[in-house]
């Protein structure tokens, strides 16, 4: 434990998974549904809140189900298969949740809210948390940071992007081009946290 008790502890896991270890921008995990679902705000902040939902409740399911179940069989081996059918169930209650409760955010999310099971921002926060050998708090407070940070970087990204519809960019750099660009500025700013918290 470090030094100030486990409530700083818990800030700077809290802070690390937002900012200094953002899961997006330093990691590069869940790149897909950054650059897919970056063009309008309101989309953006939508998938960020489903993914950080996702994020928190998975990481309890698997906590639980590898602490409980998996470790006290012998069986660690299948972390990598439990943890994606676990977080696939999750993904499936979303979408479902989603549909019923806001079918507008449903239908602009499209393809990519199914897709977040493929996110590999969820398994390798699963993982990451086994590896550390977080406490269950730990465990959540890592994930809520995680997923802030997600949104943070999506918010961002998509409020650029939009600013971006009115400047005069060269045709070579339209779409793609231009969204790898500032995705690439982004990162290089987000790497500048470095060292403000110890993680």
């Amino acid at each position: 434990m470090r030094e100030g008790g486990p409530r700083l502890e818990l800030l700077f896991i809290f802070i690390g998974s937002v900012l200094v270890n953002n899961f997006v921008l330093v990691q590069f995990l869940g790149i897909c549904p950054f650059l897919g679902v970056s063009k309008q705000l309101d989309t953006a902040f939508g998938m960020g809140m489903a993914t950080t939902f996702v994020l928190t409740v998975s990481s309890v399911a698997t906590w639980l189900l590898n602490r409980y179940i998996l470790v006290q069989l012998g069986i660690p081996y299948l972390r990598n298969v439990m943890f994606i059918l676990v977080i696939a169930v999750l993904v499936q209650l979303v979408e479902m949740f989603l549909k019923k409760v806001s079918p507008v955010l449903y239908r602009a999310l499209g393809i990519f809210l199914p897709l977040i099971t493929t996110n590999c921002a969820i398994l390798g926060l699963a993982l990451i948390i086994a590896q550390r050998e977080y406490n269950l708090i730990q465990s959540i407070v890592f994930s809520l940071g995680a997923g802030l940070g997600f949104t943070l970087a999506l918010v961002i990204m998509a409020g650029i992007r939009q600013e971006l519809r009115f400047s005069n960019i060269p045709k070579c750099l339209q779409g793609s081009g231009i969204a790898l660009i500032v995705a690439g500025l982004l990162s290089l700013a987000f790497m500048g946290f470095s060292g403000i918290v110890p993680v």
